[in-house]
């Protein structure tokens, strides 16, 4: 079950995330107490907060706002009465669409099915059908069953950097048809 995420459950997402960093899932620095995580997570507080960050765009040094939706996990139906076990966070990107930007989820949880279930809810939300792109540190314990549930919702490896592997949906043609040419959706 998908709640979506707020400025209360921010205490969970960082030990969700620390954890991670720890296991090789997100970026080392993000592990403890470090300016890098200070900004991080002051950045990650501002966007559960209001929904948005404020980042500078590299080209042009010009200030922009991103959007940030996200949704928490609960692995049964105990949402309200428990805490939730995993989230994930979307970013919108520059050219539209969205990342899945974070995602995470207790150990305590997983081998039990969880991390298909979590990424089938995201992914049928409306910002989730929206995604096209996704990245996976490479050194992550899980990278390759994360790899394998990706290929089940269409993404698709297309590029590998030092450390992660970017995933982009792949393109369908749908039978819409509009001045005799097909329209190409993701």
């Amino acid at each position: 079950m998908l709640r979506p995420a707020h400025i209360g459950h921010l205490a969970m997402l960082r030990s969700l995330i620390r954890d991670g960093a720890r296991d090789g899932s997100f970026q080392p620095e993000l592990a403890w107490d470090s300016a890098a995580s200070d900004r991080f997570f002051g950045e990650l507080r501002q966007a559960l907060k209001t929904g948005y960050f404020v980042v500078e765009d590299r080209e042009s040094g010009t200030m922009q706002t991103v959007a940030v939706p996200g949704y928490v996990y609960w692995a049964d139906e105990t949402a309200g009465s428990e805490p939730p076990v995993g989230f994930g966070l979307f970013r919108a990107s520059p050219g539209g669409g969205y990342e899945l930007w974070l995602a995470g989820l207790e150990d305590a949880v997983r081998g039990r099915g969880h991390g298909r279930a979590m990424l089938n809810a995201l992914f049928a939300t409306p910002i989730g059908q929206q995604t096209k792109f996704m990245r996976v540190r490479r050194s992550g314990q899980y990278a390759a069953a994360v790899a394998k549930l990706l290929a089940d919702h269409g993404f698709t490896a297309t590029r590998e950097t030092k450390n992660e592997t970017w995933f982009v949906r792949a393109l369908t043609v749908t039978p819409r048809w509009s001045s005799g040419t097909p329209h190409l959706t993701s």
